[in-house]
């Protein structure tokens, strides 16, 4: 039962009656935490409450993720679990635009209780059943949202999603059949958001979309504007832009088109963080081919030493598919090979996973679950010595971090060759004069496969 007291307003009493609550729960990739963040940030501004549990929430909003079974699975069982505990619930995100065998859409087949689903980037779709499931009226002098809008990382980094969808086909992805072919956000609105952050506090901005070096490219690289100057809808134009802010600027999921060799300098200036997140998928030609993935194995490890030269402390990171249908054992050597070439920061190997509505689905020869699973463990065995090594060659260096956590020993935090979540951390003994969302000097003081050691020598 809600409790409610009298307010005046203008010597006229008024009773004050709890705002609606939504239970939120967001799965994914960091894409799909932007959406999440804009649903939550419309919400508030509306003057929703959010709950911090099924049993206080007057709905439940789900946003899942679809790409591969493993996703689809948590996110089936997350649904399951919020009508259980809940009972009213929305569905949104990638899952939510997926079809089952028959046609149907697959969250209403197996969870036909669920009160709407929606596909991925639907915001107004999102809140048009909200409003209609849960409406509240909206009191401008009650409800108040940041202008950074609601976030739901730490206060000193924030993912920014600069364009939706991907104009590429490759056929062990389904990600255009449901966030569709690219679409640019206004540059001068990408802007205007990072501006926000950053006067809100943020130190770190994770620049991510499908495929962030085609950004502009659907809008044939438009001049757009910011504070009243003209700015291309470019990723170099992007990124000088927002390196003027004086914070992290980290690049994800770049595709690795020519005009990526601009944003190199800029690295080595420090305007933008020495960060390349680039999923190259293999080093084979033929499997790349049939990936439909650039083929050309032998230009990217000649742009990698051109990279390099002209900034020594770039840090790339990248994804690769091991057992890809048809992949011999000849050419899974030929991608280890390619690792000792490339001498990559971070990479990550997944066994290649069906996925329905995929192209690579047809494809002949599938590779036993078996050999997939050894050779990605002999794929992580290579990067593992390999990432051990280059970070042996940091010890003794002093480094700037920015602490994430403070711990009862010391603190955590990342150096500019980490990314949140899915990079290594910096591990510092005995705690920093700095609290968590701050810089800290560092040195480096020993080495893990994936972690730095160190201490804190300033702040």
């Amino acid at each position: 039962m809600s409790i409610l007291r009298p307010i005046k307003i203008r010597g006229v009493a008024k009773e004050k009656i709890r705002p609606p609550r939504i239970g939120f729960v967001s799965l994914g990739c960091p894409k799909a935490l932007v959406d999440s963040e804009q649903i939550i940030t419309q919400l508030r501004a509306e003057g929703y409450e959010i709950a911090p549990n099924y049993g206080s929430a007057d709905l439940v909003v789900v946003n899942t993720c679809g790409f591969i079974d493993s996703a689809v699975q948590e996110s089936l069982d997350a649904i399951g679990e919020a009508l259980n505990e809940n009972g009213k619930v929305i569905v949104t995100g990638c899952l939510g635009a997926k079809s089952a065998n028959g046609g149907e859409n697959l969250v209403q087949q197996v969870h036909p209780k669920v009160l709407a689903v929606t596909g991925p980037h639907a915001k107004d779709e999102v809140m048009g059943h909200v409003h209609a499931h849960l409406p509240q009226p909206h009191d401008p002098f009650i409800d108040l949202v940041p202008a950074a809008g609601i976030k739901l990382t730490p206060k000193h980094y924030a993912y920014v999603k600069i364009s939706e969808g991907c104009n590429h086909r490759c056929t062990f992805c389904i990600i255009p059949s449901m966030r569709g072919d690219l679409v640019s956000r206004p540059i001068g609105s990408v802007l205007q958001e990072a501006e926000n952050l950053v006067k809100a506090g943020v130190k770190e901005l994770l620049i991510v979309s499908q495929d962030t070096s085609a950004y502009g490219v659907d809008v044939k690289y438009r001049t757009g504007f910011w504070n009243g100057k003209p700015v291309r809808t470019r990723m170099t134009e992007l990124c000088e832009a927002l390196g003027s802010f004086g914070v992290w600027v980290r690049l994800h999921y770049v595709y690795p088109y020519p005009h990526v060799d601009e944003v190199i300098p800029l690295m080595s200036e420090g305007k933008i963080l020495p960060y390349l997140d680039i999923p190259f998928q293999h080093a084979n030609p033929r499997i790349l081919r049939a990936m439909k993935r650039p083929a050309a194995a032998e230009k990217t490890l000649a742009r990698i030493q051109a990279w390099r030269k002209i900034c020594p402390e770039l840090t790339i990171r990248s994804t690769f598919i091991a057992g890809f249908p048809g992949e011999t054992d000849a050419e899974f050597e030929e991608l280890l090979a390619f690792l000792d070439e490339a001498q990559l920061d971070r990479v990550g190997c997944f066994a290649y996973s069906p996925v329905d509505g995929a192209a690579a689905n047809e494809l002949a020869d599938h590779v036993p679950e078996a050999v997939q699973q050894e050779r990605v463990a002999r794929f992580m065995a290579k990067q593992g010595a390999i990432s051990a090594a280059k970070l042996q060659r940091r010890v003794g260096r002093t480094e700037q971090v920015l602490v994430d956590t403070i711990t009862a020993n010391g603190a955590v935090g990342r150096s500019k060759a980490d990314a949140p979540e899915i990079d290594g951390q910096v591990q510092i003994h005995g705690k920093p004069n700095v609290e968590a969302g701050q810089f800290a000097t560092i040195r480096i003081t020993g080495a893990t496969e994936h972690d730095l050691l160190g201490e804190c020598i300033s702040s």
